[in-house]
């Protein structure tokens, strides 16, 4: 099949066409990671984009039923520079092609990957469109002009769970090599908003000594104190943190009555909850090797991110918060925590697997703030 993909500004890319025989429109962006794909098709903070991948093979190991983050894919569309049709791996299942075909995913391949990818960073992340039945410029440019911008939406809404559930040690399967058992055996109640989790996030707070509740993102500050939680998980997700004013008004209520911890867009919410703003990055950060400095050891974390928000430093009071953690590639905050209040957050990924592993430590991080409460 032939596919075509068209940016908002015009340029065209014209390749050969895989998954689902449709079309997709979101907002582009790429992915440095060189594993991972099916981690990153099942993350659902990639709702409302189209994830390119630099690295060129994708697809050597198929698809399997384990190697996924949630529920199933949320990004809108996938380009990569070559899909492997003939997948090998002790584990697979099926091939990529055939499960972006399953679950209504289009992607292009044989493409220039490199020159998107420049065209992005030099342009800045936008919108566009990957068709596999429509190769008409004009009649894609109108599709692209009438689709929803990045900024001002609440996609968090959108991936959330319809309801409630828990995550306890006999339901996770953890089978990372970690040095997470360090944390102890106590068990600890706590409820994470589900804004976009993904599941290594659950088996790492599980790990560490959590019987986990997952609650929608809408859930009130007083539904979650009336469960009696020892602490509070802001989870990652999709699209702009502004928007979620439900969100902010809830963590304000809860934080200084339990810890807080927050991830991504927990980060971001944590942020403005904390009475700073907000402001979209050029072409974001995702993937598996963004060089993070902690500001309290000194040492450089290499860290898996997906996110295209940041908190901005200047909107937060210094008398309230510090920021523990600064990306090395653009000095944006990549960490905070509260001066007097057990709350800290970090805009990266500290569960990322496949991904680094040197920020595990968060978790045990959390683990002291509740024993400590």
């Amino acid at each position: 099949m032939t596919a075509t993909l068209l940016l908002e500004d015009g340029r065209v890319f014209r390749g050969q066409g895989h998954g689902f025989e449709g079309e997709a429109v979101g907002e582009v962006v790429f992915n440095t990671s060189m594993s991972g794909y099916q981690e990153i098709l099942t993350d659902p903070s990639y709702a409302g984009q189209i994830v390119t991948m630099t690295y060129p093979l994708i697809g050597n190991t198929g698809v399997n039923s384990e190697d996924v983050e949630s529920r199933g894919p949320f990004l809108e569309a996938f380009v990569v520079r070559r899909m492997t049709p003939h997948p090998s791996n002790w584990r697979t299942s099926g091939s990529l092609d055939e499960y972006l075909r399953s679950h209504r995913i289009p992607a292009i391949s044989d493409i220039d990957t490199r020159a998107l990818v420049r065209h992005i960073r030099e342009r800045g992340a936008m919108r566009a469109v990957v068709s596999l039945v429509d190769h008409d410029p004009d009649s894609l440019a109108r599709k692209v002009a009438a689709s929803p911008e990045m900024v001002g939406r609440d996609l968090a809404s959108v991936v959330t769970t319809p309801e409630r559930y828990t995550a306890a040690k006999e339901d996770v399967d953890f089978i990372e090599f970690t040095d997470l058992a360090e944390a102890g055996d106590g068990r600890y109640r706590v409820v994470a908003y589900d804004f976009g989790i993904k599941s290594n996030i659950l088996r790492d707070l599980v790990h560490v000594g959590a019987d986990v509740t997952v609650v929608p993102a809408s859930t009130s500050a007083e539904d979650v104190l009336a469960m009696d939680p020892d602490g509070i998980f802001l989870s990652n997700g999709p699209g702009d943190p502004e928007p979620l004013e439900y969100a902010v008004r809830n963590v304000r209520a809860l934080l200084g009555r339990k810890p807080v911890f927050g991830i991504c867009l927990g980060h971001q919410i944590m942020g403005l909850a904390l009475g700073g703003r907000t402001f979209k990055l050029k072409f974001g950060h995702h993937g598996g090797n963004q060089p993070v400095m902690n500001l309290d050891s000194g040492k450089v974390e290499i860290t898996a991110q997906n996110h295209g928000f940041a908190v901005d430093a200047g909107s937060l009071d210094e008398n309230q918060v510090r920021i523990t953690h600064r990306n090395l590639n653009d000095d944006t905050i990549e960490g905070l925590a509260h001066r007097s209040l057990p709350a800290f957050s970090v805009q990266y990924h500290p569960e990322a697997s496949p991904g680094p592993h040197d920020s595990y430590y968060l978790f045990r991080r959390f683990i002291d703030l509740m024993r400590d409460a």
